[in-house]
C-alpha cells in the first residue's frame, strides 16, 4: 500500500467532497461538515485543507458559472481524483480491520 500523508481532518473534508460531487464547492463543504460534525468551523480550516489536498493529487477543482446570487462571482468546484478514491478505500479498509481485531467484553455480548 502507498504511503498517504492525510489527516483525520483532511480524509473528512475529502470524504465530504465525494459525497457532495457536484455541490462541492467551500461554503456547502462547511455546511455539511458542521452538520455532520456538530460543531462551527472556519472557513479558513476548509480552504487550507482543500488547497492542501490540491497540492497533493487528491482534489482538482474548476470554476463554476457565474450566478446573480453570488453577485456575478462563479465558484470553484472540486472534484475527488481516482488516486483520492483509491486513498479512502484504503483508510475504510484498514480502520473496518482495525474495528474488527478490537476484542469484545461480556458486556458487549449483552448488546448484541
Amino acid at each position: 500500500m502507498k504511503k498517504t500523508k492525510l489527516g483525520e481532518f483532511e480524509e473528512l473534508v475529502l470524504l465530504t467532497v465525494a459525497a457532495l460531487q457536484h455541490d462541492a464547492y467551500g461554503v456547502e463543504i462547511k455546511r455539511e461538515l458542521e452538520t455532520r460534525l456538530k460543531e462551527k468551523l472556519s472557513v479558513g480550516s476548509i480552504q487550507s485543507a482543500l488547497k492542501r489536498m490540491e497540492e497533493k493529487g487528491f482534489l482538482t477543482s474548476a470554476f463554476g458559472e457565474a450566478t446573480l446570487k453570488r453577485g456575478g462571482k462563479r465558484k470553484r468546484i472540486y472534484h475527488t481524483t481516482s488516486h483520492a478514491l483509491k486513498v479512502l478505500e484504503e483508510m475504510r479498509a484498514i480502520r473496518a480491520d482495525l474495528w474488527r481485531s478490537i476484542p469484545l467484553t461480556a458486556s458487549d455480548l449483552k448488546m448484541i
